[in-house]
């Protein structure tokens, strides 16, 4: 049976000068309910010091030069938290050469005369042990702050490493087009290679925004009404191609009502996804990952259950932690920076609900179960369809603006493919004045340009006779809640980070033209009949 190493660490180890004196010390220190501990001399004392004190109390009559110098030596071994109190009972009368060592010697040495009252004693150990344990908080500080660093250190590797591994394939893929210069046909499996890893770089980019934002407290819920199969779904048609790509089966068993959530749809697709695509990474193929959902008192239980590499039982509460990754485990993780579970924590607990992981071990795969609140049952028809990516058509003159003449470039083509006349500049003056010429219908623009920003030609923009009617979008890399604020501010319509996410932004013109047709239709009713 192990010992209770709180209760060592609370010890008051005892060197007095007879028998009976320490019996009865000990006596009187365990009625004031301390723990004290008798040494029979000096070399006893010092070898119960590494199984854990809090404070020393000894006295006059033991301390001599050779004993005193031994205790000396092995307080200085102590680590830099720890300053072991040491309480000197001393004889009344001068100061003797034994006081004098000891005051030398101990860096936190306290004399108490003799006789005393035993409430001064008390007091005086009592105190001690306080400072003692004030010292044991600032080792678990520095634990918890060394692991963190070595955590810390650990993601900043695997960052760099996720980081590379998408670019080897795209400068290889750029090479192969530039010295090849394959025909289309050939060409083709090389753009699948290359947006395939750019759409990788781009959710490790978001993954880390997302941490930082939600950490610092500057995340905003859009919350509203939310049918819980229908972010199912959005979520398994996200992870669908990684599951895919690791053949592994996936079973939806969904619950015939419909359960009605009050949450942000986008959020709560983003924690089910994580939750598949690290089913998916941790799970060998073929694997089977089921997602199992519940209406269970007030509450819609989701559970996903993979038959991936399992999980520790020492690892199942810190899996969730920022920079944690179980060891052994990178190899079947196919790549990831190991914080998409922080993210799905912490968007469910944003939510009112809880996350847990349960596992039987390595190798036996596990269990993520997510208890989110539920908001009412409502009767419905049938299961709404996935948000979706469909495409439209964009008409009109479009405006693009960047000072970076590659982004810009490729940005123009990209929408002269889908049918808008785009036109380009690359700067707030001379997209003004290319403004003026043409009128756009719609605009995108950089934030971050040198000389005039963003924000400033939005608002020489609305300013225009036909800037009421231009549909203003800003595009930038960051998306901070005092940008967002300063964007609105700037009378933008819409703010999409970069790169440019086609089927959000083209879902966003979407609802935008259903809006307007609404209205139109509003009008129509409401003007006057001829």
């Amino acid at each position: 049976m192990s010992e209770d190493t709180s209760a060592l660490g609370e010890r008051i180890l005892l060197r007095t000068a007879t028998s009976g004196d320490a019996r009865l010390a000990k006596d009187v220190l365990q009625r004031a309910h301390f723990v004290a501990h008798v040494c029979d001399d000096m070399h006893a004392l010092v070898s119960e010091l590494s199984r854990g004190v809090g404070a020393i109390m000894l006295a006059e009559e033991v301390i001599g030069e050779m004993a005193t110098s031994e205790l000396a030596s092995a307080l200085a071994l102590q680590p830099p938290w720890s300053d072991v109190p040491v309480l000197v009972l001393a004889r009344r009368g001068a100061d003797s050469r034994a006081i004098a060592n000891a005051m030398d010697e101990f860096a936190n040495v306290t004399v108490i005369e003799r006789p005393m009252r035993v409430a001064a004693l008390v007091t005086a150990l009592r105190a001690a042990l306080r400072a003692r344990r004030r010292q044991y908080e600032l080792r678990n500080l520095l634990d918890g702050l060394r692991d963190a660093d070595q955590r810390k250190t650990e993601f900043l590797a695997t960052l760099a490493h996720e980081l590379r591994n998408p670019l080897a394939p795209l400068s290889t893929a750029l090479s192969l087009l530039s010295r090849k210069k394959p025909p289309p046909a050939e060409a083709g499996k090389y753009y699948e290679l290359m947006a395939r890893q750019v759409d990788h770089m781009v959710r490790l980019v978001n993954d880390l925004m997302e941490v930082s934002r939600i950490t610092r407290g500057k995340i905003d819920l859009q919350l509203g009404q939310v049918l819980l199969d229908s972010v199912i779904d959005e979520a398994a048609e996200l992870s669908r191609p990684l599951l895919e790509r690791g053949g592994h089966a996936l079973v939806l068993d969904l619950p015939s009502e419909p359960l009605v959530l009050r949450g942000d749809a986008v959020r709560l697709t983003q924690v089910f996804s994580n939750l598949l695509n690290n089913a998916a990474k941790y799970s060998p193929t073929p694997g089977k990952v089921d997602v199992i959902a519940r209406h269970e008192a007030q509450h819609a239980v989701v559970r996903v259950v993979d038959t991936g590499t399992g999980i520790a039982p020492d690892m199942l509460h810190s899996i969730f932690d920022m920079f944690v990754q179980v060891s052994g485990t990178a190899k079947a993780a196919q790549g990831g920076l190991g914080i998409g579970l922080t993210l799905v924590k912490s968007l469910v607990e944003l939510h009112g609900g809880t996350v847990e992981a349960v596992s039987d071990g390595p190798g036996q795969g596990a269990t993520f179960t997510v208890r989110l609140p539920l908001a009412r049952l409502i009767p419905s028809s049938g299961r709404q369809p996935p948000l979706g990516t469909a495409q439209t058509e964009i008409k009109g003159t479009v405006l693009v603006v960047d000072d970076n003449h590659d982004a810009a470039d490729s940005l123009v083509e990209l929408l002269a493919s889908l049918g808008a006349t785009p036109i380009v500049a690359y700067s707030g003056e001379e997209a003004l004045q290319i403004a003026h010429e043409k009128i756009p219908t719609l605009a995108l623009l950089d934030i971050g340009m040198p000389g005039m920003d963003g924000c400033e030609l939005a608002r020489r923009l609305r300013a225009e006779p036909w800037g009421g009617a231009l549909k203003l979008i800003a595009l930038t890399g960051w998306g901070q809640l005092g940008l967002r604020a300063r964007i609105a501010e700037a009378g933008f319509d819409h703010h999409l980070l970069k790169p440019l996410n086609l089927p959000e932004f083209m879902r966003l013109l979407k609802h935008d033209r259903a809006a307007r047709d609404r209205e139109a239709a509003a009008n129509a009713l409401q003007a006057p009949a001829p």
